[in-house]
């Protein structure tokens, strides 16, 4: 009789995709499949002859990159002041696109992400998604709309756009992603968050990310004010800080994402909490763009359950999101980084977080 060898494979962090992240743990591997999951010492009572194979700092199911923008992909990698960013993504424009899109979602597949969020500009890169895409995710329409002269036309051809898009879902989902609190004007804002809560559209916003946007917001003044003269946009700054602002204009809640909150007090993060808002964090391009790093604690304080997310290859060194839990492996207990990668993440986006069970196949087991 053939007899299959049996290995316990083992890490700092071994993660089923449910339940508490474990220490001890690991999965008993037998041909293809797991057939087992516990803690080492009960597999090892079940599978005495098996060998304990250490697989490095983490298993776990395939991680969710939950935010991402894939047509950037073509454009050089920028570092330095954030202020200096959108300018750069500005002159690189004709680089971005269709092609970027296809060599960012080559990369997804080829690091073995199992679902992702993507921002996404152009009609060509949401058709492209919803009809290509091997890969589950949400791909989030992104509005730049400062002039509130333009909301009421702006907001009617976004909501024509979605609602068109919304018949053709597949394995990815529509999402909405008006772009930042100071690049879409107030009464767009309010309407575009209104119009998603009642159409169950996910929402997507980058919020709280530099210092410069808290100084414009609060009082107008910083790099934004600077880049706002040279296009000729006026502001009115409305005196709050980032997530408060979001918050007076009724676009948190359980459906919308916040993405980066690095400039936050603890207050905010007690709001996004209690608004059930979700959280992405974006460790790396946050270095890159020298904007700091999330008040971690204060996210776990407040147990509000973020996921992880590369950014773009104009802000960060790859879209291997596993590498911006590496990236904070020193800062927090890893086990809510492993969480934050295979199921925060999901979350994030509103879809399901695989699971690791007795007859899954061992190729749903991915390391760090």
């Amino acid at each position: 009789m053939f007899w299959l060898r049996t290995e316990i494979w083992t890490a700092e962090v071994v993660y089923a995709g449910f339940g508490t992240p474990m220490l001890r743990g690991g999965f008993a591997v037998q041909g293809e499949h797991v057939v087992g999951v516990g803690s080492v010492e009960e597999l090892k009572e079940r599978f005495p002859e098996a060998e304990v194979v250490h697989k490095g700092k983490a298993l776990l199911p395939p991680p969710a990159n939950a935010h991402t923008h894939l047509d950037l992909s073509l454009l050089p990698r920028y570092q330095g002041p954030f202020g200096g960013f959108i300018p750069h993504v500005m002159a690189h424009r004709e680089k971005r696109g269709l092609l970027g899109a296809k060599e960012g979602l080559r990369r997804l597949l080829e690091s073995g992400t199992g679902a992702f969020g993507d921002i996404v500009f152009k009609d060509e890169v949401m058709e492209y998604l919803l009809e290509e895409s091997p890969l589950a995710g949400v791909a989030y329409y992104e509005v730049f709309s400062p002039d509130p002269k333009e909301a009421e036309e702006v907001y009617a051809w976004v909501r024509e756009k979605l609602l068109r898009w919304r018949r053709r879902e597949g394995r990815v989902r529509i999402g909405l992603s008006p772009h930042a609190p100071y690049s879409v004007s107030p009464p767009l804002l309010s309407r575009l968050a209104a119009f998603a809560k009642a159409e169950g559209i996910p929402l997507m916003v980058h919020a709280a990310e530099s210092p410069d946007e808290v100084e414009f917001l609060l009082r107008g003044t910083g790099s934004f004010r600077a880049l706002y003269d040279r296009l000729g946009l006026a502001w009115e700054a409305p005196g709050l800080t980032p997530v408060r602002y979001l918050h007076r204009l009724g676009v948190l809640g359980p459906g919308t994402t916040l993405v980066h909150g690095v400039q936050v007090d603890e207050e905010e993060v007690a709001l996004l909490a209690g608004t059930g808002t979700r959280v992405v964090l974006c460790p790396r391009s946050n270095r890159g763009l020298e904007v700091g790093l999330p008040p971690l604690e204060l996210y776990a304080r407040h147990g509000v359950e973020f996921g992880l997310g590369t950014d773009s290859l104009a802000s960060s060194p790859d879209l291997e999101v596993k590498n911006e839990a590496l990236a904070l492996w020193e800062a927090l207990d890893p086990r809510l980084l492993v969480r934050a990668l295979a199921r925060g993440g999901y979350r994030a986006l509103g879809l399901s977080p695989p699971r690791i069970t007795r007859g899954s196949r061992k190729a749903l087991v991915h390391s760090i």
